[in-house]
């Protein structure tokens, strides 16, 4: 029996068979994985693709991580911010095209306080309580992201990138540790957000049991969100000459997660469409359920360089909705106008608006 097989039958791999899976999958094993992880996606949240307004708040970065085009040291990047009334207008644009989730992302940049994000937050929940708003910024302290929970942040995504302690700091400098990094994503859990981890596919020095281990990290820890997008070389840092990660691996893994974590909130990451152009549609029909359209101005869009050739799916009129809508009806899938909680169960998180 293919390993493929055995996952769809159990609905689990051992750390030694995923390896194993990682380093021998064909096209069989890719079209079996996807089919079962779209029969689940299905029977767990229909054929609803979920919309998230991403604004990039900033791409200063007090971070100097290897792979990362805006790593502090590199001094090629135009640094930005945006000021707080255009992240809230930005919010307000993204309401009015019908999106229920704001995606507030940016690099460790202290500037933006807590009392600074506290407004932010207070002041797009005010005007619209049924908005949901996920951040993404990185390392704080548990008092820090205790406080923004209480003034209506509900999920945070923090990815561990690499749960193995070796290939965490070949990837990191030293002084960023793994060890704070699991400390961040429990503190997270413990204060009640909807949690996001994830990490890249082919990233340098990566085996597969790494993966694996973060699979198996994934599959225990339960999260509501999970972002896996290939890794993509990013000028003027220390991995600029390193090869992409592989597609192929990136898709099958995702249809993985899905199997073994039905109720996972899953995004077809812009990654994906930076190696093919049907990239974003192929992570749909491997399990995905998520997109994240850029609402970052575009002034500033083209700023916020991860890594080379990075796609910015926007969405900033009714018409550009439309075409989404449609191309996604041509699929055989319907956007969700809602929030579009996980159905993974997080009792704490289940509270009103502070």
């Amino acid at each position: 029996m293919r390993l493929s097989e055995r996952l769809i039958r159990d609905g689990k791999l051992d750390k030694k068979e995923l390896s194993l899976l990682l380093s021998s999958f064909d096209g069989k094993d890719l079209a079996l994985l996807s089919e079962e992880a779209r029969r689940i996606r299905d029977k767990e949240y229909g054929r609803k693709v979920y919309l998230r307004a991403l604004v990039e708040i900033s791409n200063h970065c007090r971070c100097n991580c290897l792979y990362c085009g805006i790593r502090r040291d590199n001094r090629t990047v135009r640094r930005y911010r945006l000021e707080d009334d255009v992240i809230i207008a930005q919010a307000e644009l993204s309401y009015s095209l019908g999106m229920r989730t704001l995606v507030l992302q940016g690099g460790e940049d202290q500037y933006f306080s807590d009392d600074r994000l506290e407004r932010i937050i207070r002041s797009v929940k005010e005007k619209h309580s049924d908005m949901a708003i996920t951040l993404s910024l990185g390392e704080r302290s548990e008092e820090s992201y205790r406080r923004l929970f209480l003034s209506g942040a509900e999920r945070y995504l923090l990815r561990e990138e690499s749960i193995t302690k070796r290939h965490f700091q070949m990837l990191h400098p030293e002084g960023q540790k793994i060890e704070e990094r699991i400390r961040c994503i429990q503190n997270l859990r413990k204060i009640g957000y909807q949690v996001g981890l994830g990490f890249m596919v082919g990233s340098p020095y990566q085996s597969d049991e790494n993966i694996a281990n973060d699979i198996i990290l994934i599959s225990r820890f339960a999260p509501q969100m999970v972002g896996i997008g290939p890794f993509i070389h990013a000028e003027n840092t220390p991995f600029e000459n390193e090869k992409n990660g592989s597609l192929e691996k990136t898709l099958l893994i995702i249809s993985v997660l899905r199997i073994m974590r039905p109720k996972l909130l899953l995004p077809s990451t812009t990654a994906l469409g930076a190696l093919d152009p049907r990239g974003r549609d192929m992570g749909l029909e491997m399990g995905a359920n998520v997109i994240m359209p850029n609402m970052t101005p575009q002034t500033e869009r083209e700023k916020y360089n991860l890594y080379d050739g990075k796609p910015h799916v926007a969405l900033e009129s009714a018409e550009e909705i439309k075409k989404l809508e449609a191309h996604l009806t041509s699929l055989g899938y319907e956007i969700a106008r809602e929030r579009g909680d996980s159905h993974e169960e997080n009792e704490n998180y289940r509270r009103e608006y502070v």
